[in-house]
């Protein structure tokens, strides 16, 4: 079961069997649907002007042995390490620093903004993605091919998640 509040993204989902009502999260909706073992916000919590909000709301929506899975960008990846030791802080369209992003989170501050809520985080992951536009327009990536900046990449964040990583992937569970 899914919620989204982009009317032409609900489509999308509907088209492909997904059960996806268009909305946004709401009491009555967890009232109607829930308790739920999982709640997932993917990608979304850097888009809300107040996620602490969404996030304490999702938890009364959980089953007494519930969970919330939570991924969001990792804005201490080096690309943006880099750009800002330059001076410069570039929105793009879509990505780390896609333009839409109202928050931003490392991994620390993400574990506080869970703990603060009464979580504990209990699995923590990255991913990799060397198709950001980064890698396109950076050397030496840009010079190597696709399957070799991969490989290389996927070791340099299992070394370095904090600085390779592209996002941040944790389970919470309600204290």
């Amino acid at each position: 079961m899914g919620i989204e509040p982009d009317p032409a993204r609900a489509a999308v989902a509907k088209g492909r069997g997904l059960n996806v009502i268009e909305g946004i999260l709401s009491p009555e909706f967890l009232e109607q649907f829930g308790p739920f073992e999982t709640i997932v916000f993917a990608d979304v919590l850097e888009h809300l002007p107040n996620p602490g909000e969404q996030v304490l709301l999702a938890k009364a929506g959980l089953a007494a042995d519930g969970s919330i899975v939570a991924s969001v960008p990792n804005i201490a990846h080096w690309f943006v390490r880099v750009d800002l030791l330059r001076g410069r802080f570039i929105y793009r369209d879509c990505g780390i620093m896609d333009a839409t992003h109202l928050r931003w989170f490392t991994r620390d501050t993400l574990h506080k903004f869970f703990e603060n809520l009464g979580f504990r985080v209990t699995d923590h992951l990255y991913t990799v993605n060397t198709g950001m536009i980064d890698y396109y327009e950076s050397r030496p990536w840009k010079w190597l091919p696709i399957r070799i900046r991969y490989r290389v990449v996927r070791r340099l964040a299992r070394s370095f998640p904090t600085l390779f990583g592209c996002q941040h992937v944790v389970k919470a569970v309600p204290r």
